[in-house]
């Protein structure tokens, strides 16, 4: 059994471009699907993947470990990096599709089996939609608990938002006054029943995302995300060790070295690691296993594409530290078109049943992907008040 292509297939989606990784094999019908999606990116994460290719194909896709190793090791350069650490992770993950149809079973059957009976998802405020979670002014309040109350009743028992502001390395009051109205308006609209989450894309300087996360602190957060940069380790651990709720972080970590570092500090009570992003599947599971040994629990950054979805629930029927899915909904209304799905979803609750197809259960439909040929990203920039460069 031999690897005969690597193909990449672009799928525009407003705010970023999917990229499917379809992996053809010399058996008639198989083939695997994975998903390398890198917002602003794209063409470089395509090209990363052909040079890569030219390492697998001919070989076994079943030497998984084997394969990720030298796409990792070889050509000198490490695949810690962003670029070819997507690349990597999508590739990856098309593998793990294709050792499961080989064997009929889904992907967590191979790892184990499953430890859980279900899946929690969780949405973005808008269920997705770019306009309501990132634009939503941080002084409209009221708007936050507009959408966290759309959120329940659109079945979702959690649900995140952006409530933190852009801001300066060091300002005063306003901005910390403005998250606690949004927070609040959350809280009070959805009652104490419903976890809220906070991101902070990682906008404040370690003093201010301190402050954030005091002042947030009495509204019960289910996790606080990126408070400061995921370079300053330090910091995240300080914040941390200053409150109760739970801090988050580890979306824009590649491999399993960077967040050892991570859990040795005590940074972080929940890891993000991005299956797209760190590695895939064979490396996202070794970082679990880590994390395991903490007792962190494991909650993947995912507002991605359909497969980068079916390979985080793939892994959280396997993985006991695993605590919710990330998701979105909303981000393209065609969105179903594109994938079909093995697992289903109670509205009710928004809990996922797993899926009974071999792999990922997912089939990507190539017609619909060629209707939304790649565009380049909406542009996204951030400058503060004094014409300086801020953090998006």
């Amino acid at each position: 059994m031999k690897i005969t292509a690597i193909e990449t297939q672009v799928c525009h989606a407003r705010m970023r471009n999917w990229i499917f990784i379809k992996i053809v094999t010399d058996q008639p019908g198989l083939w695997g699907w994975g998903e390398a999606t890198l917002e602003w990116h794209t063409r470089a994460v395509v090209g990363a993947v052909e040079d890569i290719s030219q390492l697998l194909i001919g070989e076994d896709p079943r030497r998984i470990e084997y394969l990720w190793q030298m796409m990792y090791r070889q050509h000198f350069w490490h695949g810690n990096g962003i670029v070819r650490g997507t690349a990597i992770s999508g590739i990856d993950i098309a593998l793990w599709d294709i050792l499961g149809k080989i064997h009929g079973v889904p992907c967590h059957e191979l790892w184990g089996g499953r430890v859980r009976d279900y899946i929690r998802l969780y949405c973005h405020l808008g269920g997705g939609k770019m306009e309501d979670f990132y634009e939503t002014r941080p002084d409209d309040a009221a708007r936050f608990g507009e959408l966290a109350q759309r959120a329940v009743e659109d079945g979702f028992t959690a649900f995140k938002s952006m409530a933190v502001p852009e801001t300066m390395p060091l300002e005063g009051l306003k901005p910390i006054r403005y998250a606690e109205a949004c927070v609040k308006a959350m809280r009070d609209a959805v009652g104490e029943d419903i976890d809220i989450m906070v991101d902070c894309h990682a906008r404040p300087s370690p003093l201010m995302g301190l402050q954030f996360a005091k002042a947030l602190e009495p509204y019960g957060l289910y996790f606080f995300e990126e408070p400061c940069w995921p370079e300053t380790m330090e910091d995240i651990a300080r914040i941390q060790r200053a409150v109760k709720t739970p801090i988050a972080s580890g979306e824009r970590l590649v491999g399993v070295s960077a967040f050892r570092e991570m859990l040795e500090k005590r940074a972080v009570s929940v890891i993000q690691p991005d299956i797209t992003h760190c590695g895939g599947l064979s490396e996202v599971r070794r970082i679990a296993a880590l994390a395991e040994a903490y007792r962190v629990a494991v909650a993947p950054h995912n507002p991605q594409g359909p497969v980068s979805t079916a390979a985080s629930i793939e892994l959280g029927f396997a993985t006991p530290s695993y605590a919710i899915c990330e998701s979105v909904h909303n981000d393209v209304p065609w969105r179903e078109e594109v994938v079909s799905e093995g697992f289903t979803v109670e509205k009710k609750g928004r809990i996922v049943k797993p899926n009974h197809r071999p792999g990922l259960g997912i089939e990507i439909n190539e017609d619909a992907v060629k209707k939304h040929p790649f565009q380049q990203e909406v542009l996204q920039r951030t400058f503060y008040k004094d014409g300086s460069v801020g953090d998006w």
